[in-house]
């Protein structure tokens, strides 16, 4: 056999086996009293994100519901791709999962992640023209303009990601097949990558890059937005002008901070605290930032915007008036009896 056919072998023979997933390394004993909160916020994320988006559904032709929209169907994705598959592994135990699906679950918490970013930046450019130009607001986003930017920042998530497939696929597993983590992801402390037994810089290198051009870019762009905006807002002319101004951004500037604290944190962490901070904490805070932005989401949404909680109570008087009037009828024919 060829050295050429041999390497090619190895390239394709080691990374079809299925991979375990161990849970949070330490603290076996403890998972079934960690999945109590975990699987509570899980329910959290999707009741309000279900109830927030039934709630936008006859206000999807505005920007910023739109744009909610797409966040809250992003959100429910990203905690969906990991979290029942974690919660099974805090009650059953250390969980196999196929190549394919391992593959599939990284592509879809990655692209969610990077999605969920560029939702934010593209939110962020909402703001800044309703503060900035808000007599021009419905001539620069248009309709057709809203679903441009739509699909711009969706092909640029799938295009930013998609490579991270290829990129774990050339990879030989000749070591091990035991993920010491609660999901598949890329390069991260517990990545799949760290495992493979070849040259993995190419791996960590872009995972840098997608870092730097997508979350990190985001936050940058982020960031010009909201300096432009705090000019525009010391220059407004009543208090009532600023107070509707800082009601508009407080619920987005919210929801940016809620999204970016943990995920920075923990990717900091990683970079130049890998030798100090435990691998159960690095773990730990994986797990967090892709439930508790999407369940808190909601609650700052609905709190903050005035048009969604007037629907959202709208929608709790519809569903608890249903059965009331079901009940009524009834109620009055046992008593006539």
């Amino acid at each position: 056999m060829s050295i050429i056919s041999m390497t090619m072998y190895n390239l394709t023979g080691y990374n079809t086996g299925a991979f375990t997933l161990l849970g949070i390394p330490g603290l076996e004993q403890y998972q079934v009293w960690i999945s109590i909160p975990f699987c509570l916020i899980y329910f959290v994320a999707i009741v309000g994100n279900s109830i927030l988006l039934m709630a936008m559904e006859h206000s999807l032709h505005a920007p910023m519901f739109f744009f909610l929209s797409m966040l809250v169907i992003t959100d429910l994705i990203l905690s969906t791709t990991c979290v029942p598959k974690t919660l099974s592994i805090f009650w059953f135990g250390p969980q196999r999962i196929s190549f394919p699906g391992c593959l599939t679950q990284l592509f879809f918490l990655h692209f969610s992640f990077v999605l969920d970013s560029s939702i934010l930046m593209a939110m962020a450019f909402d703001r800044y023209v309703a503060i900035c130009s808000p007599l021009r607001y419905n001539t620069i986003l248009t309709p057709r303009t809203i679903v441009k930017i739509a699909v711009g920042i969706s092909f640029r998530s799938f295009c930013v990601i998609f490579p991270c497939v290829f990129f774990v696929n050339r990879l030989p597993f000749c070591r091990t097949h035991n993920i010491p983590h609660t999901y598949c992801e890329h390069i991260g402390h517990m990545g799949v990558a760290r495992l493979a037994c070849g040259d993995t810089r190419p791996n960590v290198w872009y995972g840098l890059a997608t870092t730097l051009l997508s979350p990190v870019l985001d936050l940058g762009l982020i960031g010009a937005s909201y300096a432009l905006i705090l000019r525009a807002f010391c220059h407004l002319p009543s208090h009532g002008a600023r107070r509707k101004a800082l009601g508009t951004c407080g619920a987005h500037a919210t929801v940016i901070t809620l999204f970016y604290t943990p995920a920075l944190f923990s990717f900091l962490a990683h970079r130049f605290g890998r030798r100090t901070v435990p691998s159960h904490v690095h773990i730990l805070l994986a797990n967090l930032y892709v439930v508790v932005p999407p369940a808190l989401n909601p609650v700052v949404y609905g709190v903050r915007t005035q048009q969604i909680a007037q629907r959202l109570r709208r929608l709790f008087r519809l569903c608890w008036a249903g059965p009331v009037r079901a009940v009524g009828p009834e109620r009055a024919s046992r008593r006539v009896k």
